[in-house]
């Protein structure tokens, strides 16, 4: 496991999104989530991607590209998804290498509580 987290906050992995990867924790915020989720696409963990999926669009299973490395998290806004929310947006542009060539993903997630719990619902 890395020593410092994937999602760019300069923490510890263990303190940071490792703590909710294992299960210790749970994100109190959208954004928390989306970094959490960010650290699990570059560790390649599906089994937390999946638990952290809203349960009407998560997908049966998910495939990982060998060729491609997440390489770093911008958070380039946020809506709601605070403790006090049921619902919210974090807009963000992930960086990658893919084939030895660079380049970026932006997209605008949605996340709502389920079962009292933050989870990705959609990409807007």
């Amino acid at each position: 496991m890395p020593t410092v987290c994937p999602c760019g906050t300069g923490k510890p992995y263990a303190d940071c999104c490792g703590a909710l990867h294992s299960g210790h924790t749970t994100a109190a915020t959208a954004e928390q989530l989306m970094r959490s989720r960010y650290s699990a696409f570059v560790l390649r963990d599906a089994a937390y991607l999946l638990r952290s999926w809203h349960s009407s669009t998560r997908p049966a299973h998910l495939d990982f590209d060998p060729k491609l490395r997440w390489t770093g998290l911008e958070i380039v806004s946020t809506t709601g998804g605070s403790p006090f929310n049921a619902d919210g947006t974090v807009e963000f542009v992930a960086h990658y290498t893919e084939s030895g060539h660079t380049g970026a993903m932006r997209e605008n997630s949605s996340f709502v509580r389920e079962d009292g719990n933050w989870v990705y619902l959609s990409a807007l």
